[in-house]
């Protein structure tokens, strides 16, 4: 799932208001957090911060968020604590499982890693939904006609206030805004007199909106895979669906000219469209598992999520090639639902809807909106997650409390973007966009290469970033590093 942005100067102006600070609003977290090791890893420090529910009653009722530590592996070279955002998931066990696989050698050596769970998140306080309910979400997210429509807004209302009730009063508080002034209080009660912050994916919005609110606070920043939180629905979903379609047609060069490509020498693109016509008429089956049907968005989720997001396209050729012989090949990437003997699940949607103001009235916009996307996107259609979202948040009960808006950063030092130039997940427009809001504030270093998520990708990509982080060394704009080979890539 995804976000968006509304262009009224009422809501601008409500924004700006949202994101000034004020003396109610400084961060009151504990002096300092209390760390142990953590359950099962001695590497790794694990501890809590209690910060308020509910920002502007700093001294009302609070909620623990988890937090863990790796420590710098040479304290003598120690820079200070790098705060990461993996992608706005549990951020603890980012640093207990994947931090020391991730960062260079001479970050791990320089930085403490410090990862938190987000309000609502992991350890932090869940969203909890009833897993029966989640079974029954509609799926595809294309509604037919006005009436199912309306039993998908039926269906949302249902969960919400299933959710509600189960996750309790930090439910209405989950905005990045909130998670925001979270990062502020683990600021100060890790003793940082600035912050160092690594976002990657969703863990962009936070860092963008953090400049918005403490841009003097910041030492270096870097955002990975940006997000754009200044479009409108419209926007937000072409957008989308052209990087997409973009990310598809770069796959569609690759067929053509490697041999590797399972269906190098044919033509891919007819190929394709073949088999989402069939799945439109249901005549499509699964080589894998002969009694599933896909629908044409099953196909391109699943091309979405388990090719195009990957830098290496062998997978998604011989996947296409499977289902067009009918004969079996690399497993497919599938929706999945809870388990059977699970009674509750995590549900990101209400965090997600308070930070994207996202309309769709009812199923004529909806059909104009998928046309649209069409249009941009021939082969893909969509973004599935994006489609998703905006299906969601359209109907989901309540206001967004942090709608839209064009950054508005000051007073802080350049912060570093890195974007992959075929990202069909935060396309590189995306970046393009963000970047232009920011220019004063921002150098864009551009991956020449595919897949979500740059940092990993090269050691040009490694190198730029670490520069940055461990020496404050801004690259000049317009730099850009060259795409890894097929297979190279980390």
């Amino acid at each position: 799932m995804t976000r968006i942005a509304r262009a009224m100067a009422g809501v601008l102006m409500g924004a700006a208001l949202a994101l000034t600070p004020s003396p109610a609003h400084a961060a009151r977290a504990q002096p300092a957090i209390s760390w142990k090791a953590c359950e099962g890893d001695g590497a790794t420090e694990c501890g809590t911060l209690r910060v308020p529910i509910d920002w502007a009653k700093p001294g009302g009722a609070a909620i623990e968020l988890a937090v863990a530590r790796r420590r710098a592996g040479d304290p003598g070279r120690r820079v200070g604590a790098l705060v990461v955002n993996y992608g706005g998931g549990p951020g603890a066990d980012f640093v207990q499982h994947q931090a020391a696989g991730y960062f260079s050698p001479e970050v791990l050596a320089r930085f403490d890693i410090v990862g938190f769970d987000p309000r609502g998140v992991g350890r932090s306080n869940p969203v909890r939904c009833s897993a029966d309910l989640v079974r029954r979400e509609p799926w595809p997210p294309t509604p037919r006609d006005q009436a199912d429509f309306d039993r998908r807004a039926a269906f949302y209302a249902e969960l919400a206030a299933d959710c509600r009730r189960r996750t309790g009063p930090v439910y209405e508080h989950l905005d990045t805004v909130s998670v925001v002034r979270d990062m502020e209080a683990l600021r100060v009660a890790l003793g940082e007199r600035k912050l160092t912050y690594h976002g990657v994916s969703a863990g962009t919005l936070a860092g963008q909106q953090y400049a918005e609110l403490f841009g003097d606070r910041i030492r270096a920043m870097s955002l990975d895979s940006s997000m754009d939180h200044s479009l409108d629905t419209r926007r937000f979903l072409l957008t989308a669906a052209r990087s997409a379609e973009d990310s598809f047609g770069r796959f569609l060069r690759w067929c053509e000219r490697d041999s590797g490509c399972a269906l190098h020498g044919r033509d891919v693109a007819r190929i394709w469209d073949g088999l989402l016509a069939r799945a439109d008429r249901g005549e499509l089956r699964d080589p894998n598992r002969p009694d599933f049907a896909p629908t044409a968005f099953d196909l391109i989720n699943e091309a979405h999520l388990g090719g195009l997001m990957r830098p290496d396209p062998r997978w998604l050729a011989e996947r296409i090639a499977a289902y067009h012989s009918g004969k079996p090949g690399p497993r497919g990437v599938y929706r999945g639902g809870p388990p059977p003997d699970v009674n509750e699940v995590e549900m990101p949607a209400p965090a997600l809807c308070q930070d994207w103001r996202l309309r769709i009235r009812d199923h004529r916009q909806y059909s104009r909106y998928a046309k649209a996307m069409r249009q941009v996107a021939p082969h893909m259609r969509t973004a599935p997650d994006i489609q998703t979202a905006a299906l969601v948040c359209a109907v989901w009960p309540g206001e967004a409390t942090n709608p839209q808006h064009r950054l508005r950063i000051r007073n802080t030092p350049k912060l570093l973007m890195i974007n992959s130039l075929f990202d069909p997940a935060t396309g590189y427009g995306w970046a393009a966009n963000v970047h232009r809001q920011t220019r004063r504030a921002s150098v864009l270093v551009t991956y020449e290469g595919a897949g979500h998520g740059a940092y990993e990708r090269t050691p040009c990509t490694r190198a730029v970033v670490d520069r940055y982080l461990l020496d404050l060394r801004v690259p000049p704009e317009g730099t850009r590093c060259p795409a890894a080979p097929l297979g190279e890539s980390r």
